[in-house]
């Protein structure tokens, strides 16, 4: 059954009329049961509140407090062995105090004089990523616990790569055809896509730089993650930055991902994108020209937190498609050890319009195949392609 316990927020604040300003902006969710509060004075106030209450997953606190400031908790927080995220308030123009808030685990932050709405709208975002971390940590217990059980590991892992097409049956603007196959029994690759809102689509293709059950694990969390926060609208660049950050807090493994993330825009055929040193994806007009999209990425994600990832863009007229893959495709060798090269799937992908998308994706499998003979597959092979058809 699904948890119906309120969401559990901490405000940690010295001004005693915030406590009663804060339940009357919030009596309906308070008793709607949707969200619960309890209040400390002081930053040691909080840490003794947060010993006693292990159900406590968002804290909004001052920075400027007596005993212990704002900016002491937060690095005290950071101490935590728990699932918390912290959202802080300040003197509008602060920047100093908000820049080390920030790097010191604060996820958002709202300014005095404070705005209920704006206020609001941050709590709600902050649930919502504490609702995804919690599924994202939930979904690595689970594989964890059936490590021992690779056919399991592997039908999780199909469940969470989308294979229902056509996907979106309902919106004639765009088209999408995905396949991955592994090179073991559970891979470190996926494809994803969704929809953002009523005119934005987000696509995603990743590549875990491993294979097997850690791979799976990794990329069971690195999708999470990126679903999670690519639904709270941001643009390409600024989702793979957060993402990251992330990946590479919680990343005791040394584990990265390489990931390409594109958002089309449904009514004008735009696509803004970034990538985190993944491949570069191609163009396959309409006409059969076929055309490799300008790389403007940067590292992998999760090597280490801080980078800041630039953003390309590009335009797709009505009957022209994008095609994501990973280095499976391009780095799978023959019995001489020849890549079939970005060249060859180039050429693959001029033989075949975009016209049909499983058969564009069908038709690169199987020139890799023919490329490959009989020498063994060694890593796995994802591909997504999205065809925009006009508004």
């Amino acid at each position: 059954m699904p948890d119906s316990r309120p969401a559990r927020i901490l405000v940690v604040d010295d001004e005693a009329d915030l406590e009663l300003l804060i339940r009357q902006r919030f009596r309906r969710q308070i008793r709607a049961n949707e969200m619960d509060f309890c209040f400390a004075q002081n930053g040691q106030d909080a840490l003794d509140v947060l010993r006693e209450d292990d159900a406590i997953e968002v804290i909004l606190t001052d920075l400027n407090m007596p005993v212990m400031d704002g900016l002491t908790l937060l690095l005290r927080l950071g101490e935590q062995d728990r699932l918390l995220r912290a959202v802080v308030v300040s003197a509008y123009g602060d920047m100093d105090n908000l820049r080390k808030a920030m790097n010191r685990g604060a996820f958002d932050f709202v300014t005095k004089p404070i705005d209920f709405e704006d206020l609001e709208v941050t709590i709600n975002k902050t649930l919502d990523l504490v609702q995804d971390l919690r599924q994202a940590a939930d979904t690595e217990k689970q594989l964890r616990t059936i490590q021992h059980d690779l056919e399991v590991a592997r039908r999780i892992q199909e469940s969470i790569i989308p294979r229902t097409f056509p996907a979106f049956p309902d919106r004639p603007e765009f088209d999408l055809y995905g396949d991955m196959i592994p090179a073991r029994e559970v891979g470190g690759d996926f494809y994803d896509f969704f929809l953002i809102d009523d005119e934005r689509l987000g696509l995603v293709i990743a590549d875990v730089a491993d294979k097997g059950i850690a791979a799976a694990l990794f990329m069971a969390v690195s999708r999470t993650l990126m679903r999670a926060t690519a639904m709270m609208g941001g643009p390409a660049n600024e989702c793979l930055t957060q993402v990251n950050d992330v990946l590479s807090r919680e990343n005791t493994n040394a584990m990265f991902v390489t990931l390409f993330y594109a958002i089309l825009h449904a009514r004008t055929g735009q696509i803004q994108y970034s990538d985190g040193g993944h491949n570069p994806p191609f163009i396959v007009r309409k006409d059969g020209s076929v055309e490799r999209i300008e790389k403007v990425g940067s590292v992998a994600l999760g090597w280490m937190p801080g980078v800041r990832y630039p953003a390309g863009s590009l335009a797709l007229s009505p009957g022209d498609a994008l095609f994501l893959y990973t280095d499976g495709v391009t780095e799978a060798k023959n019995p001489a050890h020849e890549l079939f090269s970005e060249t060859r799937l180039a050429d693959s992908l001029a033989r075949t319009p975009p016209t049909d998308l499983q058969a564009l994706v069908q038709q690169v499998n199987a020139d890799v195949r023919a490329h490959a003979g009989t020498a063994e597959q060694s890593d796995d092979i994802t591909i997504l392609a999205a065809r925009y058809d006009g508004a």
